[in-house]
C-alpha cells in the first residue's frame, strides 16, 4: 500500500508493523510527531502497545531499558539535546545487550539555538556501543526500523536509526507500507534468551570485577564486528521479502572514479545528480553513501574508495578540534592501504 507520508510517520508505521509492545515518549522538535502518531495508533487500537509518557529523555530510554530487560520489544525516539540527555543510559542499554530500537531525528545541538539538520547529535554517541544506520529517504526510514529490530534481536545490541531533520521528518514522500502479515513473516516475535522473571530469578547489571569487565567489553566489540556479515544477510532477506535493496554502504558510479564523494543522509540524493552532471562533463566522479556506522565496515569502504585518487567527504557534523567525523573515520579506514587516496 503506497501512501504519501512524512518521515516521522514512516517511523510510526515501522514501529506498528514491528508489533512493538512498549513505547516510551517525550517530545522534542522535530521528533514529536513520531510519538504523537504512535499515541493515536495506541488509542484507536491499531497498535496493541503500552504507551508510557515520561518526564525527560533520560527517563524515556530508562523506561524501555526496563521493558526490554523484561523481554518485551520496545521503542523510543528523540533528537538533538534529547539524545545527549540519554547519554548515560545509552551506555547502559548497550552494555546490558538490550535490542532496543531508537530513532534519532538528526538536529543541531545548541547553542546557538538551531532546530535544523546536523548529525553531531548521533555521531557524538558513536562510542556508546549502539549500531547506527543513516537514512536517505522516508522509505528507507520505515524499512530501517523493521530491519533494525531483526538486527538488534539477532545480535543483542541496540540500534539507532537516524535521519535528517525536516528534509525527511516533516517532508512527505511516497512510501510503500507493507501489510503487517508480510512483516510478520520477515520479523518473528521477540524471544529473549534471558529476561526479568520473578518465577526464574536472575541478576542483571550487577557489580563485576575488572577482569570480567575487560572480557565483557571485548565480547561486545567482537560481536559488534559480526554485524558486518549479519546485516548484509538481513538486507538480502528484506529484499527477497519486499523487493527493496539495502547494504552496509551503497556505491554509485565508483568503478572507474578518480574522485569519490562520500555522503550520509539526504545530501546523497542531490549528490547523485551532481555526479551525473560531472560525468556528462567528462569528469570521473563517483559516490559512496554511508549507511551502517558503528561498526565501521572497513573492508567495504576500502573496496569502494581505495582505487580513487581523491575522496571528498561531505560532513553534516563537526568534532571541534578534529573536523568532520566521517572524514576522520574514512581516513582511519584507508590508513592500512599501501596506496592511500587524498581525503578532503
Amino acid at each position: 500500500m503506497k501512501q504519501v507520508i512524512k518521515g516521522n510517520f514512516a517511523v510510526s508505521h515501522g514501529v506498528r508493523l514491528s508489533r512493538v509492545k512498549v513505547i516510551s515518549a517525550y517530545p522534542i522538535t522535530p521528533q514529536t510527531t513520531i510519538v504523537e502518531e504512535l499515541s493515536e495508533m495506541c488509542a484507536t487500537g491499531e497498535l496493541d502497545a503500552n504507551f508510557i509518557k515520561v518526564e525527560s529523555e533520560h527517563s524515556a530510554l530508562a523506561a524501555v531499558v526496563g521493558s526490554e530487560t523484561a523481554g518485551v520489544r520496545s521503542f523510543t525516539a528523540t533528537s538533538s539535546q534529547g539524545l545527549l540527555l540519554m547519554h548515560e543510559v545509552l551506555h547502559w542499554a548497550a552494555g546490558a545487550r538490550l535490542p532496543i530500537v531508537l530513532t534519532n531525528v538528526n538536529r543541531a545541538v545548541g547553542p546557538g539555538w538551531n532546530i535544523w539538520a546536523d548529525q553531531s547529535d548521533s555521531v557524538s554517541q558513536r562510542d556508546t556501543g549502539w549500531i547506527q544506520i543513516y537514512c536517505e529517504s522516508n522509505q528507507e526510514v520505515l524499512d530501517s526500523v523493521i530491519m533494525g529490530y531483526k538486527l538488534a534481536e539477532e545480535i543483542s545490541l541496540p540500534v539507532m536509526v537516524t535521519y535528517d531533520a525536516f528534509f525527511l521528518s516533516h517532508t512527505s514522500e511516497v512510501v510503500d507500507i507493507p501489510q503487517i502479515e508480510e512483516v510478520d513473516a520477515y520479523l518473528p516475535p521477540y524471544e529473549p534468551k534471558f529476561r526479568l522473571d520473578v518465577s526464574d530469578p536472575r541478576m542483571f547489571g550487577g557489580m563485576i570485577g575488572p577482569e570480567f569487565f575487560y572480557e565483557e567489553r571485548y565480547v561486545m566489540h567482537r560481536e559488534s564486528m559480526e554485524i558486518l556479515s549479519v546485516y548484509p544477510r538481513i538486507c538480502r532477506e528484506f529484499e527477497q521479502a519486499f523487493g527493496r535493496q539495502y547494504d552496509v554502504c551503497e556505491t554509485y558510479r565508483t568503478d572507474d572514479a578518480e574522485l569519490v564523494v562520500v555522503t550520509a543522509g539526504t545530501i546523497t540524493s542531490v549528490s547523485r545528480i551532481a555526479v551525473d552532471e560531472a560525468r556528462e562533463g567528462g569528469k570521473k566522479v563517483g559516490l559512496m553513501k554511508l549507511r551502517l556506522f558503528r561498526p565501521v565496515p572497513f573492508g567495504r569502504w576500502r573496496e569502494a574508495l581505495g582505487t580513487a585518487s581523491k575522496i571528498a567527504v561531505i560532513d553534516r557534523n563537526m568534532s571541534a578540534g578534529l573536523g568532520g567525523v566521517f572524514a576522520s573515520e574514512v581516513k582511519s579506514a584507508l590508513f592500512a592501504l599501501d596506496r592511500r587516496p587524498a581525503v578532503y
